[in-house]
């Protein structure tokens, strides 16, 4: 098994999950009709899955086997406060899948916060990848980083974009010395005598 591959919990549309082992970046397989991901299970067999019925890979410290419901462990779903990395903080919500009936308008839609990277990565994942590479809400728990493809998204809202205030704004070269020398450059006033 090469080392750049990572544990993962491949979540279906239809709720099933499957364990195994995927790269951060570049793991998706053009093959016609439709791209697919080829995920090593734990078993060291290569598995192909359509990527139109992935929900979300999600990248784990530990599979929880014993756990069928929720093996990912991703209990928090939404941010508690304003995050206080940077990043683009992002709500997403999820397609239900095509044999699910029509949601009622009671039931809650299926969502989930995280925050997306600000730079050029953001659209390499998009390009690259078909789908958003995302930071979950809670770092703490078992779910590290989220992968969503963008067929398993009906709705996708930028809440905030989170950047660091004690990084300084650089200005622009031309502007900074020119007022430097204007302000240093002009006579004194007749009343006021240099020391």
């Amino acid at each position: 098994m090469s080392s750049s591959r990572k544990k993962v919990v491949v979540r279906r549309l239809t709720g099933e999950t499957v364990p195994g082992y995927l790269p951060l970046a570049g793991f998706l397989t053009a093959r016609p009709p439709e791209p697919t991901i080829d995920l090593l299970d734990l078993s060291g067999r290569v598995i192909s899955i359509f990527l139109k019925d992935i929900k979300h890979i999600c990248y784990v410290r530990d599979f929880n086997l014993n756990d069928a419901v929720n093996p990912e462990r991703l209990t928090r779903r939404t941010f508690l406060a304003r995050p206080r990395n940077e990043g683009l903080w992002l709500r997403l919500t999820f397609r239900p899948p095509s044999s699910a009936p029509p949601p009622t308008a009671t039931a809650a839609p299926d969502q989930l916060e995280g925050l997306a990277p600000i730079d050029s990565s953001l659209l390499d994942d998009l390009v690259t990848d078909a789908g958003l590479q995302l930071i979950p809400p809670d770092t703490r728990s078992n779910t590290q980083r989220i992968y969503v493809p963008r067929t398993a998204i009906a709705d996708l809202q930028l809440i905030a974009v989170i950047t660091t205030p004690s990084r300084k704004k650089l200005l622009p070269t031309s502007a900074a010395p020119s007022l430097q020398n204007e302000l240093f450059d002009a006579p004194l006033p007749p009343n006021i005598r240099p020391n």
